[in-house]
């Protein structure tokens, strides 16, 4: 049983909010195909394919380091796509859920690189 469909998104951190919409906006000249001011959350792309997006940095410190994308992985279920990665001894976070928007979890490969997965709550 494959747990992954495909690539969902890869995203960035950024502070400046208004800024990075506008620069990614006319930049890529995708359409938007999800965005949230309330969440931080900007994703464009087109239905089906993999999605670029920006998430804002709202904590105290530095940002993440290298500005590489990260990968987000679409799953059908992040709770139960958890609990079969514990099962094969691979470290997970608990998965979160903003409802109405997506559930989302990580999992961490053996350098320590975390890697997303998300499932669609509509």
């Amino acid at each position: 049983m494959n747990l992954f469909k495909n690539i969902n998104v890869c995203y960035v951190y950024v502070r400046n909010w208004e800024a990075a919409k506008k620069f990614y906006s006319e930049l890529l000249g995708w359409p938007e195909a999800y965005s949230s001011d309330e969440v931080g959350w900007v994703e464009w792309g087109l239905p089906d394919q993999a999605h670029l997006a920006i998430n804002r940095w709202d904590q105290d410190g530095e940002m993440p380091k290298g500005g590489t994308p990260k990968v987000v992985l679409t799953t059908a279920d992040a709770f139960k796509t958890t609990e079969a990665l514990r099962a094969k001894g691979i470290r997970c976070d608990d998965v979160i859920d903003i409802p109405g928007v997506v559930t989302y979890g990580g999992f961490y490969d053996p350098e320590g690189n975390r890697i997303e997965f998300a499932s669609s709550n509509d």
